[in-house]
């Protein structure tokens, strides 16, 4: 019988691009732009700055470009530093099932594995689509965090198994890869518990890094643990549970339902952040004595629970503390990147409303999870006014999505004081026409402004 590991590798191993449909095309352009984007506005990040400077201190001449230089490092390398900053912000896409995910995290290592294997942006396009379906799969397959393990250990196999087809490898190989990423990458949750650091945004880009490293051991003939899934230490066993995974085919491709974010906030807090800007033309200028946020349990549990959300110390954690991310909409009308600035996180209007805020787990909220994210304030005034606001889709998630001028807005707002105007036009026009594109400089190799 067919072990689970060598089933993925012959769907990976036939899928071609011609299989591929006109919406799916469009829809890894835009996520590519979204993540250029999302990449630019923490290009000058710490853990964005010592990624690039490690990266750019390894060369190789037939790898991977580490964006806004023109240097070429090993594609493992140039996949950490890369997908950092794509994550950095909390600001890349999103999908949410029995296991939350960024899937986007993989479009770091397809650049850098396309660009080290000098193709082109069909080949892009094919990996990415790859990436985005095994990583979403496995999240509706089985949950990491019910045991305590994080999501980015998918992103190891989704990783690997991108590389690989763009390697070139056969089955055989393509299932060694499953078993040398599977193995040896798997990562407790604690990075994203309490008080959250640097190695929020790298993560994944770690995990990515491993993944790329995985394929390419396999392309030169190393042998990986056979029965990833099903072995007596394997998956199902030691993480997960027993599983069964579809795999998709032409117009079922699971980066079609997939999220783009709105805010750069945690995705569970998207709707939070929609209805307080909705009620806050209603409060005006009168003093807001509680404010009820009713949600479901991976809300509460993931940004609503812990005693360190309620007092941020670090933009990771801010950026994951519900309550946070509503006070700082209500009291400035919008959730940017100054909103997690450090002077911000003391900010005293923001703590007391804070103060002001409950998070309960509501059983009509966790009805409509994960096929929204449903959460319910319920504002009460000084003077007993009483105003309720219920979002379930965010402008952005698949039941509400963005439009093409909006990813493009969100792009240009994102590179504003990181590339010139000149620059943005440049990599949106590259990116619209990937398609054609016979290599990747053009989205890759921009130029930065210097700081």
């Amino acid at each position: 019988m067919a072990t689970l590991g060598r089933t993925i590798a012959g769907w990976v191993n036939k899928l071609t691009y011609t299989d591929l449909d006109d919406t799916t095309i469009h829809e890894v352009k835009r996520r590519v732009i979204d993540s250029i984007g999302t990449a630019l506005g923490a290009y000058y990040s710490a853990p964005g700055n010592i990624t690039r400077a490690l990266a750019e201190s390894r060369n190789d001449t037939h790898a991977g470009i580490v964006f806004g230089t023109k240097h070429s490092a090993s594609p493992d390398l140039a996949a950490f530093a890369n997908g950092t900053i794509i994550r950095y912000l909390d600001y890349n896409d999103t999908y949410l099932s029995l296991e939350p995910a960024h899937p986007s995290d993989n479009l770091a290592p397809a650049i850098a594995v396309t660009q080290s294997t000098s193709k082109s942006g069909k080949d892009l396009i094919l990996s990415a689509v790859i990436g985005y379906e095994i990583q979403c799969r496995l999240c509706d397959a089985a949950s990491l965090r019910a045991h305590g393990w994080d999501h980015v250990y998918y992103g190891a196999l989704s990783s690997a198994l991108l590389a690989g087809k763009l390697w070139e490898l056969n089955e055989d190989q393509l299932e060694h890869a499953i078993g040398l990423a599977g193995v040896c990458n798997i990562a407790t949750r604690q990075t994203r518990t309490g008080q959250m650091s640097h190695w929020k945004a790298c993560a994944f880009a770690n995990a990515a890094r491993n993944g790329v490293f995985a394929a390419d051991l396999a392309r030169r003939d190393m042998t990986g643990p056979y029965e990833m899934f099903e072995g007596p230490k394997g998956i199902f066993n030691q993480l997960t549970g027993p599983f069964d995974l579809k795999l998709g085919g032409k117009n079922d491709y699971m980066i079609n339902k997939t999220y783009i974010k709105y805010w750069p906030a945690e995705y569970h807090s998207q709707s939070a952040i929609e209805a307080i800007l909705a009620l806050r033309p209603e409060i005006g200028d009168r003093q807001v004595k509680e404010l009820l946020i009713r949600s479901f349990e991976a809300a509460v549990s993931i940004i609503g629970s812990e005693r360190e959300k309620w007092r941020p110390t670090s933009r990771e954690t801010a950026d994951h503390s519900m309550a946070y991310c509503v006070a700082a909409a209500l009291v400035d009308g919008d959730v940017w990147l100054n909103s997690f600035d450090d002077d911000r996180l003391v900010d005293k209007r923001l703590l007391d409303l804070m103060d002001k805020t409950k998070i309960v787990e509501d059983d009509d909220c966790n009805k409509g999870y994960p096929k929204g994210i449903p959460n319910h304030l319920v504002v009460t005034l000084d003077d007993g006014t009483k105003l309720e606001k219920r979002v379930d889709f965010p402008r952005g998630h698949a039941g509400n999505p963005m439009t093409d001028e909006e990813v493009i807005t969100k792009f240009k707002r994102l590179g504003e004081g990181v590339i010139t105007e000149a620059t943005a036009d440049q990599i949106l026009e590259a990116c619209w026409k990937l398609d054609t594109l016979s290599d990747l400089d053009a989205i890759t190799a921009f130029e930065v402004i210097k700081k």
